[in-house]
């Protein structure tokens, strides 16, 4: 909001049919038409920036043992398939096993198949007896193919190295893993967290008395410490209908766009709500509204030879503008940029 204030102990504030605007002085000026909007009033509330729980992937060990080595660290870019820490694991060494044994039975299912084959066309068995091989065939391809797909889900290798793969592209968002530490599989927390955050998510606090007036759709800005000059722009999708016990609040969700990677997640963040009133007022911008003399003034523009030093009542200031409550109608023209200029030259 931008207010031009000026103290002075004169007292007239009369229009002076005598001044008139110069070509210079009305190129440094700009000029804004009054005109009727819906009042727009607006909340100010406290959250977080988080990263969007449906771009966002848990990364656990599935085997246990010592970690060898750590190729990531917190807030690193990966690309999915991307080795992210190695362990040493014995169990690594099961599943090596299992594979080399699933693939002998089938060898040997193989083997068995063909020589009951061979038996039964020189009829020195029974069809059952091929049927009872191809059975057996039939379960230890299966196995070898389970065993496979541990392996293809895994990414697992020969050797007793398990390799945590990124599963998703993304940042690094969490890391609770350290060279030789111990991995355990009751472990409940993952190792790591890895997030998308080309979009994120702000959670605000809404307090129990700003509840009703809190709708889907409403626009939001949100702000944070590291960036205060740059508002960053969403609307409310979601209104999470429950009441935290501790805060006494209702959390709402802003999703903003995020492509140059500026917000992080955890980043504090105030957000701005605006919403519409259920009337409409002369609007200018705040731009063109003085105040002295504990009053406020705008300079009512007809003509370069014909300006007015108009009082006004404001309703209320809004960033970029001001609703009028009296003395302005709409359709009048004020100047919006260097009326203070023009004040002063009117009213010394």
């Amino acid at each position: 909001m931008v207010i031009f204030s000026r103290c002075t102990n004169k007292q007239s504030h009369e229009t002076l049919t005598a001044f008139s605007m110069s070509d210079a002085m009305m190129e440094k000026c700009e000029f804004y038409k009054a005109k009727k909007e819906v009042v727009k009033n607006e909340i100010r509330l406290f959250g977080k920036i988080t990263a969007d729980n449906n771009k966002m992937a848990q990364v656990y060990p599935i085997v246990s043992g010592i970690v060898k080595s750590i190729h990531v660290e917190l807030g690193d870019y990966v690309k999915q398939g991307q080795v992210l820490a190695s362990i040493q694991s014995s169990e690594v060494a099961s599943f090596q096993k299992q594979k080399l044994d699933a693939i002998n039975d089938v060898a040997i299912a193989e083997k068995n198949l063909q020589v009951a084959k061979d038996l039964f066309e020189g009829k020195l068995n029974s069809e059952k007896d091929v049927a009872v091989a191809e059975r057996e065939l039939e379960k230890a391809k299966a196995e070898l193919a389970r065993i496979n797909e541990i392996y293809s889900i895994y990414s697992l290798k020969e050797g007793t190295v398990f390799n945590i793969i990124a599963p998703i592209s993304g940042f690094v968002v969490t890391k609770k893993i350290n060279q030789n530490e111990q991995i355990r599989l009751d472990n409940s927390e993952p190792v790591f967290s890895i997030a998308e955050i080309n979009e994120v998510w702000a959670l605000a606090n809404v307090n129990e008395s700003d509840i009703a007036k809190i709708q889907v759709g409403y626009d939001a800005n949100v702000n944070t410490l590291a960036f205060p000059e740059v508002p960053f722009e969403g609307k409310i999708d979601k209104i999470f209908n429950a009441i935290d016990p501790e805060t006494k609040s209702m959390k709402v969700r802003i999703k903003i766009p995020n492509n140059d990677f500026k917000l992080k997640p955890e980043m504090n963040c105030t957000v701005i709500v605006r919403y519409n009133e259920n009337h409409s007022m002369v609007s200018v911008p705040s731009s063109a509204v003085i105040f002295d003399k504990s009053k406020y003034w705008v300079m009512v523009f007809k003509d370069r030879h014909n300006i007015e030093t108009r009082k006004i009542e404001i309703f209320r200031q809004l960033g970029e503008f001001t609703y009028i409550k009296e003395g302005l109608t709409e359709g009048e023209t004020v100047i919006s940029k260097n009326a203070l200029l023009i004040y002063d030259a009117l009213n010394d």
